[in-house]
């Protein structure tokens, strides 16, 4: 199972239980919780009719006094209300009055008027000046018809001379405990709901920050590793280095095999060529002889010095993990590129120009002395390319992720056994003159785009020369 999967199941699982508990603990307590409030108005309202019944007792007049006109008005009158979605059409009191034997005065429902109700418990504790109540189902066979009972003291100062009970229905209750429940179950599945879409959030956020380290560690026995990349976890960023660390000292020995084995190769022909020139002038030639061959050997030992400081720096480039990114006006870098390359571009009359209208202003985020000679190597190129009457231009493209810095030109483009080698390391074609660059430009210009995060390619285009495009992504 994956480690996502497996965060998930675990998480939704503390969910689950802690959802649980709190839901059970509430549903326990919604049918108690409404019958206690219920209770406590039923307490109020037994206490404020014992004030009225109690005139009527005195009177000796309970069962046509105040309190029972004021209950015949009110079962001849229909209402309707709506409590919170749920509708209410009648009074759903009952009401009776007994003496101080407990023997009923009056009943709102006029079946129990003269029944002996003093061994109930809301009556016999009542009468005994204690607090009483209780719960009695209508039929014995049906446990929800009970009713609940709370009684009030009919006082005359101290003596207690009767008393009065309310009663409600348990059944009328049973709407808002439903409705309470079900209102607790709809948020405790949308609370499960929530929890798994976070869940789901986060293991996706965990597999593409793993998914990025895993396409990156298997990019390394590539030709052409990725980037290192930046996940947002402090201890991913952590293991992200500690893996680039790790391919550092993996790709060490090979490395060097490769750069001694590289290099080696490249000087076997300037070194013979100064073994040849130094052969000759050991047998005393003619001035002019001695004239020519001295400047060989120069010109090759300055090939040997340009090799050797490209490949340090290209092995400099090579080891590093990051940039520290800064703002960079690309108006001005390439005014800098081209301003350094005009002279050499009227030299081989060639057209070297910035395509102004594709500009507008536009900054990147990188290093800029790396993009200077990124850039500036892909003009070399285009400049040893491209035959006298060319142009060169320099533009930008915008895309969805980013820009892509375009240095086309006219030249002879590539020729197809060398696209898919352009990049390496030593390799280079021949130039108009018949001479090799040291094959280190293109793979320095890949180290930069690896470094910004971006992509770099060389193709053809369809109406001659080719087009170098790096691609930078946005900020």
């Amino acid at each position: 199972m994956r480690i996502g999967m497996r965060l998930l199941l675990g998480y939704f699982l503390i969910v689950a239980i802690a959802a649980w508990f709190v839901l059970s603990i509430f549903l326990q307590e919604v049918k108690p919780g409404v019958r206690r409030a219920t209770e406590g108005t039923l307490i109020d309202t037994a206490t404020l009719l014992a004030e009225f019944a109690r005139a009527d007792m005195l009177a000796g007049n309970a069962q046509n006094g105040q309190l029972a006109q004021a209950f015949s008005r009110l079962n001849q009158h229909n209402f309707q209300a709506n409590i919170g979605g749920i509708t209410k059409s009648r009074n759903e009191y009952r009401v009776y009055l007994t003496d101080a034997k407990g023997i009923v005065l009056f009943d709102s429902s006029g079946k129990a008027t003269g029944q002996d109700y003093s061994r109930w418990n809301d009556v016999w504790l009542t009468l005994q000046g204690k607090y009483g109540a209780r719960s009695t189902p209508v039929n014995v066979n049906k446990p929800e018809s009970t009713v609940m009972y709370v009684a009030a003291p009919v006082r005359d100062g101290v003596n207690i001379v009767g008393v009065l009970s309310v009663g409600k229905p348990n059944s009328a209750l049973e709407p808002v405990i439903h409705r309470s429940e079900r209102r607790i179950l709809w948020a405790g599945v949308a609370l499960l709901g929530i929890a798994l879409m976070i869940g789901f959030g986060v293991v996706l956020w965990i597999n593409r920050s793993i998914g990025q380290l895993v396409r990156y560690a298997d990019s390394v026995t590539e030709e052409h590793p990725l980037p290192l990349p930046k996940p947002g976890s402090s201890e991913l960023r952590k293991l992200a280095l500690a893996l680039e660390t790790m391919r550092l000292k993996l790709e060490g020995k090979s490395y060097i095999e490769q750069y001694v084995h590289a290099l080696t190769h490249e000087l076997k022909s300037p070194l013979a060529a100064i073994r040849g020139a130094a052969e000759i002038l050991r047998e005393g030639p003619p001035p002019e002889v001695i004239e020519k061959f001295s400047g060989n050997i120069l010109q090759q030992n300055l090939r040997m010095q340009q090799l050797v400081d490209n490949l340090l720096r290209q092995a400099k480039l090579e080891s590093r993990a990051e940039i520290t990114p800064q703002p960079i006006h690309l108006v001005a870098l390439f005014s800098a590129l081209c301003d350094s390359r005009e002279v050499i571009a009227h030299s081989k009359q060639i057209s070297l120009s910035i395509d102004e209208s594709t500009l507008k202003d536009t900054v990147v985020e990188g290093d800029f002395a790396l993009l200077e000679q990124a850039i500036g190597n892909l003009l070399d190129n285009a400049l040893d390319f491209t035959p006298p009457g060319g142009e060169i231009t320099l533009s930008i493209e915008n895309a969805d992720d980013g820009i892509a810095i375009l240095v086309t030109d006219t030249g002879s483009g590539i020729p197809d056994y060398a696209r898919d080698r352009v990049f390496e390391r030593f390799y280079s074609l021949p130039r108009s003159n018949g001479q090799k660059s040291s094959g280190l430009g293109l793979a320095f210009v890949r180290e930069v785009a690896r470094l910004h995060r971006g992509t770099i390619t060389l193709e053809n285009r369809p109406e001659g020369g080719a087009q170098a495009r790096l691609s930078l992504p946005g900020k």
